[in-house]
């Protein structure tokens, strides 16, 4: 896992250079489809270096994730199967290479598909499961793509503002509960509303 490391550290190090900003688009953009680090670890320390452009740095985090995203979707929905049905040579090579990807979660994604559809994607923006899984997986089992868009423009840009508006109203003082705690707390608010929702739907 030492690649990981470095390349951890080598999304870290734009952090101090000009052109942080054109890597966090960037970076934002590959993390939805393939690559394996996500732009919160270039945000939290652009947002913090500027805070008046932390909300900014928050739009365009999102802005490129949902482009990103839509390529995920477009791969998933051209490319992931040969002319049999039966998984492409190039999905295999996104199973074998990309971390987050594995045929078995692959096909446990579509069953989630089956169930909850708009909310699983919103989940997958949200929290630190990995997006890339499924914006291709959405391609890959046709689901509409008006709502893969808007599930997945309010789950990234649900995370991404957060961030940003907690750094720029709190700076420094807050981002040891980030690093901490709001992966977490990510992941409990969404157990909550989609237990509160099921709760609504039994009442009904």
């Amino acid at each position: 896992m030492n690649y990981i490391r470095n390349l951890y550290d080598w999304v870290l190090s734009w952090a101090n250079k000009p052109n942080g900003v054109r890597a966090l688009g960037s970076i934002s953009f590959a993390e939805a489809s393939f690559f394996p680090i996500p732009p919160d670890i270039l945000l939290i320390p652009l947002a913090l270096g500027n805070k008046g452009k932390a909300i900014y740095f928050g739009i365009v985090c999102t802005f490129y994730s949902i482009l990103g995203g839509v390529l995920g979707y477009s791969i998933g929905l051209w490319l992931w199967w040969n002319t049999s049905g039966e998984l492409s040579a190039f999905a295999n090579y996104f199973f074998e290479n990309v971390p987050g990807l594995s045929v078995e979660s692959f096909y446990n994604v579509k069953l989630l598909y089956e169930k909850y559809n708009f909310f699983i994607i919103f989940t997958a923006g949200f929290t630190p499961i990995p997006f890339k899984l499924f914006t291709i997986s959405a391609g890959a089992f046709s689901i509409e793509f008006t709502l893969f868009l808007l599930a997945s423009i309010v789950g990234r840009g649900s995370r991404f503002m957060i961030l940003s508006f907690l750094i720029k109203k709190f700076g420094e003082s807050i981002k040891y509960f980030i690093d901490k705690y709001f992966n977490i707390l990510a992941i409990v608010f969404t157990i909550l509303l989609f237990g509160g929702m099921y709760i609504i739907k039994f009442l009904i």
